[in-house]
């Protein structure tokens, strides 16, 4: 500890910040539409909603947004301090239900949208009180003073009224996303739309725990469908051991999806998530208080390859944990404390292998059953003068394939073959596997595959063509290097 100040013996000057700059910030903190929204929607919980309302009014550039929620509301001056910027201090103890952190989320997720934003709230059998941030408005008076005001107030009001108890928080001069828009424009209008469908997929994911337990969040009054990524209740699943760690705070749990052949094409589709796409929607799933954080990402533990579709991993926090995992204001962000990522890493390579085994489960199967079938190596190795040098197998499919298709070009492909043979880097290969800084990656490992499936389907039609039946023009492929180090491909080739 350095000295200790005598604060009352020290000269003291307050340097209050500016307002409007300060509001500026907060509008380049980084919200899509979808988290902003996600972030009002954290409050309505915290305040105990059984039923949330996203509604909006396409006027163009008068667009409003509205969310209403039945929680317990605000009396005036609850109001007043949920509307004050820093609102709470982030290192206050706070309830275990609580989703915020930063007593910023209502503004710097309204701000991020809109340059006004009103809240009416109104607390059980109370009266609605009203207050609205205008940007324009503190930049003109260059305070930090709000005002009370909304577009069509009563018809606002009403809203509220008409709860037991509930707030209601108003988005308009919608700048980010309807400034320049033409009201009877089509396209403007479907472009918000779009935007609106995004932030109802994000909705269903983000909040699929409390759905399941009862919340309801209805956009434009149809009712939020959750969103389960980890497919519990399909045939097929496979879950692991939770494990818990950091004083038994945190608990973690591996699923491995069900198999594609598992699946109907509608329960297939259902497994791509928000994002279409499996590979997209692999990794951890990190929440706090049953509120999804972060969706489909190896937070830089390991890299997206399309073999470990199947595999999601579900970690839960605690929200005093908060500082630990590095989590942002956007809740969007989550970093695993340096001494907990060895077992994270741990527990999510056993999940991962188990993923590979069963995403590749169908071609090793046939692969067994065809283990007659010759294995065709890409290169071979030979003994020129007592000493070894490495050459592409001529006989490999690709290889024939190539020359069969090449006409007067033989000779140019044969010598561009040959000095790549003569020129295989043997001395400094061997020097790496020797050090073992960093293990050799197997053939187009990171890389996209379409190459492997355009060549897979194109040889597979090759050996159809010359006669082969369907289980044998399989075997052989894998049989052929570097196919063999993708055999779950092999289910989607076609004749």
């Amino acid at each position: 500890m350095g000295d200790q100040i005598e604060y009352k013996n020290v000269e003291t000057k307050i340097a209050e910040p500016d307002a409007s700059s300060t509001f500026e910030s907060y509008r380049a903190i980084g919200y899509s539409m979808e988290t902003a929204v996600a972030d009002i929607i954290d409050n309505s919980i915290s305040a105990n909603a059984s039923s949330i309302w996203v509604d909006y009014e396409w006027k163009g550039p008068n667009t409003i947004l509205s969310i209403l929620d039945d929680g317990v509301g605000m009396n005036n001056d609850e109001l007043v301090q949920a509307m004050r910027p820093g609102s709470k201090n982030p290192l206050d103890p706070r309830s275990a239900e609580d989703l915020g952190r930063f007593g910023l989320g209502l503004k710097t997720a309204s701000l991020s949208q809109s340059r006004k934003f009103t809240v009416i709230s109104k607390a059980h059998n109370g009266q609605p009180n009203m207050w609205c941030w205008d940007l324009d408005y503190v930049n003109k008076v260059e305070t930090w003073s709000m005002i009370k005001y909304c577009p069509d107030a009563n018809k606002w009001l009403s809203k509220v009224d008409d709860l037991s108890a509930g707030t209601c928080v108003l988005w308009w001069d919608m700048d980010r996303l309807t400034k320049d828009t033409v009201e009877d424009s089509q396209e403007s209008k479907d472009n918000f739309l779009t935007v609106m469908e995004d932030v109802k997929i994000h909705l269903s994911m983000v909040f699929h725990k409390f759905i399941e337990d009862g919340l309801t969040i209805k956009v434009r009054n149809r009712k939020i469908e959750s969103w389960d990524p980890f497919m519990l209740g399909y045939g097929g699943l496979q879950t692991k051991p939770e494990s818990k760690f950091q004083n038994k705070k945190v608990s973690i749990k591996g699923f491995v999806l069900p198999h594609r052949s598992k699946l109907s094409p509608e329960d297939y589709n259902y497994g791509k998530g928000p994002k279409d796409s499996w590979t997209a929607h692999q990794g951890f799933y990190v929440y706090r208080k049953k509120r999804l954080l972060v969706a489909g990402d190896w937070l830089g533990l390991f890299k997206r390859e399309v073999h470990y579709d199947l595999c999601r991993v579900q970690i839960n926090l605690p929200n005093d944990v908060d500082e630990e995992w590095q989590i942002d204001i956007k809740k969007s962000i989550a970093r695993p404390p340096a001494k907990y990522i060895d077992h994270i890493t741990s527990i999510a390579k056993d999940v991962r292998n188990q993923a590979l085994e069963v995403y590749r489960h169908k071609g090793k199967v046939l692969r067994r059953k065809l283990s007659k079938e010759q294995f065709l190596p890409l290169w071979e190795e030979r003994i020129r003068h007592g000493k070894r040098f490495y050459k592409i197998n001529r006989f490999h499919p690709l290889i024939i394939e190539l020359y069969s298709n090449a006409k007067e070009n033989k000779g140019d492909i044969e010598k561009v073959l040959q000095f790549i043979e003569e020129t295989v880097p043997i001395p400094l290969i061997t020097l790496k596997e020797n050090e073992n800084e960093q293990p050799h990656g197997q053939p187009f490992e990171g890389l996209d595959h379409s190459n492997i499936k355009e060549t897979m389907q194109k040889l597979y039609e090759v050996f159809r063509e010359s006669g082969m039946n369907d289980e044998r023009a399989k075997g052989r492929i894998l049989n052929t290097e570097p196919y063999n180090y993708y055999p779950e491909y092999i289910e989607f080739l076609k004749n």
